[in-house]
């Protein structure tokens, strides 16, 4: 929290997110929140032989190894989902280059979520990472508990200002013993975490929201620039007004974004990719009827 923020006004701006967000949640869901995550909120309830229609994602592999015929996980529905956050709060969430910084709108992403969440009783919570973990919030009810989510997100501190989604996403695996809806609130500029990442979707719904500044997607013609990684320190000087350097980088941008649709794709995990500054209503909103429809195939 910044010096020039007095307690008035964080409350100020956090009751202001709250407002706009509670507004929208009938515009994202239309009342029917559950539908959207068809399969959860289950329980563990038997192991049995693969039968025609059964769903192939349901295959306990372990089982069917060793058996040598194909085993399934049946589970039973329960009453209330459990949702968490996974929220990177690293350096390079605080980038923005117009109005509005990445975690803002992570901010109010995650409230739209967990308002939709608390009006159906189901219980939030929030795992924050850097290089390590920040903070845990527990899943649980309550209009308080989204709040707490919201100033955490944009106020807590890290400690470390890197990243490594391999370690959310091992912390993640060891803690969560009920099967959940997972949403992944980061910018997804980190390698070498596929692995444990296809592991929690694995064992949970899991919905990777990517949060980009549009500098991010296109170098903006502005000059010789000095530029700072937020997380390392380096910096360069750079020519955006090279229109060599530009085509390149925009090269980069496009190879980088095909290869981490193409690898969630390959791990059954839905992607929606939203610039910081630009209307996210209308994207959820599309995005969620369209994971509804396929969820009913």
């Amino acid at each position: 929290m910044s010096d020039m923020e007095t307690t008035t006004t964080v409350l100020k701006r956090i009751r202001k997110i709250e407002i706009f967000t509670k507004n929208l949640v009938e515009e994202v869901f239309s009342g029917q929140y559950h539908s959207h995550f068809k399969g959860q909120g289950l329980e563990f309830a038997e192991v049995r032989e693969y039968q025609s229609g059964d769903n192939y994602r349901d295959i306990d592999w372990n089982v069917t190894a060793r058996q040598g015929i194909p085993y399934i996980k049946k589970y039973r529905e329960t009453r209330e989902l459990n949702i968490l956050f996974i929220v990177d709060i690293s350096a390079s969430q605080n980038f923005g280059t117009r109005e509005m910084l990445k975690k803002e709108r992570m901010a109010e992403i995650a409230a739209v979520l967990s308002f939709s969440a608390l009006s159906n009783q189901d219980k939030v919570g929030m795992l924050m990472f850097s290089d390590q973990v920040e903070k845990y919030l527990s899943p649980r009810k309550g209009r308080n508990n989204t709040l707490q989510i919201i100033r955490d997100i944009l106020y807590l501190e890290p400690r470390s200002s890197r990243t490594s989604l391999y370690l959310a996403f091992e912390y993640a695996l060891r803690l969560l013993k009920k099967r959940s809806v997972i949403f992944i609130l980061s910018d997804f500029m980190d390698k070498g975490y596929e692995k444990r990442l296809e592991a929690l979707a694995s064992k949970h719904d899991v919905i990777a929201i990517q949060i980009l500044d549009e500098a991010e997607l296109n170098l903006p013609r502005a000059g010789v620039l000095r530029l700072k990684d937020p997380e390392s320190g380096e910096e360069i000087l750079v020519n955006s007004s090279d229109d060599v350097l530009r085509q390149k980088y925009q090269r980069i941008v496009i190879n980088e974004q095909r290869a981490l649709a193409e690898e969630m794709k390959r791990m059954n995990i839905d992607l929606l990719t939203i610039k910081s500054t630009e209307p996210y209503i209308n994207m959820l909103h599309s995005f969620f009827a369209r994971r509804k429809r396929r969820l009913r195939k």
